[in-house]
């Protein structure tokens, strides 16, 4: 996913339903000069996690 959709995905009024290899995620910020966010599943608030953008689906397109 580009840095930019995330940005708008992380603005959203309602959350956009995003995953990380399969697993349901929250995006908290992004990182441009690095191409990553950091996330948390939603089943686990409290693991964050840095990855790749690469990486990040957004679900129901």
């Amino acid at each position: 996913m580009d840095s930019h959709r995330v940005k708008e995905i992380i603005d959203a009024p309602v959350m956009i339903n995003v995953t990380y290899h399969g697993i349901p995620v929250y995006i908290e910020e992004v990182d441009e000069s690095t191409q990553t966010a950091i996330v948390f599943p939603l089943d686990e608030m409290d693991h964050q996690q840095e990855v790749d953008l690469k990486g990040l689906i957004e679900e129901g397109l």
